[in-house]
């Protein structure tokens, strides 16, 4: 009796695994016909036979399903996500075909993905490029690509999620340039790939061949996420991020940095300046962060530390335009004061004398911001700004030469 029960139950798992092979067959030559929605149904069928299926054939029906979904690249965004979580289920056998496929889908995501770019559609994009990923996941510069692209049409809510995968990921996006100096031109020329270079190299085209790194896009990363709150109103949860990501990286300039510029957005003046200051001793020949606490302490009236900070940053940096022109423009703002004190003067003789040393004391102050304006034209020939100022400065100076000279550039630039 107990022989008959055992030849029975194997003789019903036998036919239930024939029955289970001859499903998937029937699945597998509408796949390979281009018969998509009928290789779904049947795989549907087959589905409440999951549990029961050998490896193998588990295998070839998460392949056949993830082919049936994608349908040649013809499937929209909800049957390719599953067809790529079936394709993550593909064990044994079916790693080969699993491997084509997803060649086949990755080169279709990235086709669409850049002509949806070129074509300035970049909601599309950012779908293809995620895809691109899923499929790839080693190729993290997609999902930075896309976290970019919904930023830009401003699908924060997707931005936020992909931004936080890369954080979670680690993700850095230190990537190798490869350059060389053409030697016909002697420029240096960047190239797509290490290969092409030294290629360019070896053939004799370009000499001096370097590499370097691109800036690290972690900082950037968090400082998007806590941008994006701020976008969306949420103000303490753009502040609670950025603090975190400092906890985790304290030694970091560029995420310090981040969370001064994030202060600065939320109008936190007395917080933004603590942190700059904090940057400058840790970076203490960095001519950007010397001007932005100039800017600070100009807005905050503190003049005279206003100009030791906008002298240190030309000092450091003596091409620095903005900080040429903040500290001409702090200079001159003495004017207005100097102007108000002389018109409310009398005629008695105290006041004349007063009125002279004023006068002189003005022309002193425009005397004083010359040299900053005139770097500013010679750094920027095309500042209109620079130039109209120095034109009225020459004339209330009484340097007619000058002031000739400097109108007729300001006319020529069509003013």
């Amino acid at each position: 009796m107990k022989k008959q029960i055992v030849v029975a139950l194997a003789l019903a798992i036998t036919s239930f695994s024939f029955s289970q092979k001859k499903e998937l067959r029937k699945a597998e030559k509408a796949v390979d016909g281009n018969n998509y929605a009928e290789a779904k149904t049947l795989l549907k069928q087959v589905s409440g036979m999951l549990p029961s299926m050998d490896q193998d054939l588990k295998a070839k029906y998460h392949y056949l399903m993830a082919a049936a979904l994608y349908a040649n690249g013809t499937a929209n965004d909800s049957d390719i996500k599953s067809a790529l979580s079936s394709l993550s289920n593909v064990e044994g056998d079916y790693e080969k075909e699993s491997l084509e496929l997803r060649s086949n889908m990755l080169q279709s995501f990235l086709t669409k993905g850049n002509k949806a770019y070129e074509g300035k559609a970049y909601g599309e994009a950012s779908k293809y490029f995620e895809n691109a990923y899923r499929v790839s996941s080693q190729d993290t510069l997609y999902l930075y690509n896309s976290a970019i692209m919904a930023v830009t049409v401003q699908d924060y809510d997707r931005a936020l999620d992909l931004y936080g995968e890369l954080r979670d990921i680690g993700y850095v996006g230190v990537q190798y340039q490869y350059f060389a100096v053409n030697k016909e031109t002697g420029e240096e020329e960047m190239f797509a790939s290490k290969d092409v270079r030294d290629v360019s190299v070896k053939t004799g085209s370009h000499i001096k061949p370097t590499e370097k790194q691109t800036e690290p896009k972690n900082a950037e990363i968090v400082k998007n996420i806590a941008l994006i709150y701020i976008e969306k109103g949420e103000k303490e949860k753009a502040l609670e991020a950025m603090r975190d990501a400092r906890a985790s990286n304290p030694d970091d300039l560029n995420l310090l940095l981040s969370e001064a510029n994030l202060h600065l957005q939320l109008d936190n003046k007395k917080e933004f300046q603590a942190l700059l200051q904090e940057a400058t001793k840790r970076d203490p020949n960095n001519a950007e962060l010397q001007f932005n606490l100039g800017v600070i302490a100009q807005e905050s009236g503190d003049v005279e530390s206003a100009k030791k900070y906008y002298q240190k940053a030309i000092e450091l940096d003596p091409n620095f335009n903005n900080a040429q022109i903040n500290m001409a423009a702090l200079l001159l703002s003495r004017e207005e004061s100097i102007i108000e004190e002389m018109n409310g003067l009398g005629s008695s003789a105290a006041d004349n004398k007063r009125y002279d040393e004023l006068q002189e004391e003005r022309i002193q102050l425009f005397k004083s911001a010359i040299p900053y304006l005139e770097t500013v034209l010679n750094n920027d020939p095309d500042n209109i700004g620079a130039a109209q100022t120095l034109m009225n400065i020459y004339s209330a100076i009484g340097d007619t030469a000058k002031y000739k000279a400097m109108k007729a550039k300001v006319e020529s630039m069509g003013n």
